[in-house]
């Protein structure tokens, strides 16, 4: 019986099926195979969901660009209507602003560098999105569109909105570009 049992645990040493008692992965069939990678990745999934407060909300792609546009034209119409306090309402505490020399961090200052643009009975440029793009997690969206001024593009505008509240979306980037007038083209 001895030899037996020492012919037998060469063959199967062999053969890769048998390794310190116990089973060696490659012995399993397939399907016991994919069920047990299967039952490893759901065990994963879950203790990640348990350790980050479960799965991220999803917005409805839809949804959340239509929000955007809505904000976006929010924000222009408070330039509009010359309303500074709404105006800063869509800037988020993170806010950074670009323009043609200058980068203002914070709303803050933001706010100080645009309140001149609010002085005057009518306001000096308009803008309106014509694209609008959320990412997949429904917490981020760029908003582009031309800028106005005189009845004329002037430039164009891209906007970064960050949702910071349920149904809260704030400006966190803004930087707008003129419209190149090379007249060799």
């Amino acid at each position: 019986m001895e030899q037996w049992l020492t012919r037998l645990e060469k063959h199967m040493r062999q053969c890769n099926t048998y390794h310190s008692g116990h089973r060696h992965a490659r012995a399993m069939r397939p399907a016991a195979r994919i069920r047990k990678g299967a039952g490893l990745i759901a065990a994963l999934y879950l203790l990640n969901a348990c350790a980050t407060g479960g799965a991220p909300p999803r917005a409805s792609a839809v949804g959340a660009e239509e929000a955007v546009r809505s904000t976006e034209l929010a924000f222009a119409k408070a330039m509009a209507d010359r309303d500074f306090a709404a105006f800063e309402s869509h800037l988020s505490q993170d806010a950074v602003f670009f323009d043609a020399r200058h980068i203002q961090h914070g709303a803050a200052e933001v706010a100080a560098a645009w309140k001149p643009l609010f002085s005057g009975p009518k306001p000096p440029f308009s803008w309106s999105p014509d694209h609008v793009e959320v990412l997949p997690s429904g917490d981020l969206a760029l908003s582009t569109g031309p800028v106005i001024v005189d009845d004329k593009v002037a430039g164009r505008f891209n906007s970064i909105w960050r949702l910071e509240a349920p149904h809260t979306w704030r400006i966190v980037f803004d930087k707008g570009e003129s419209v190149c007038t090379d007249s060799k083209r």
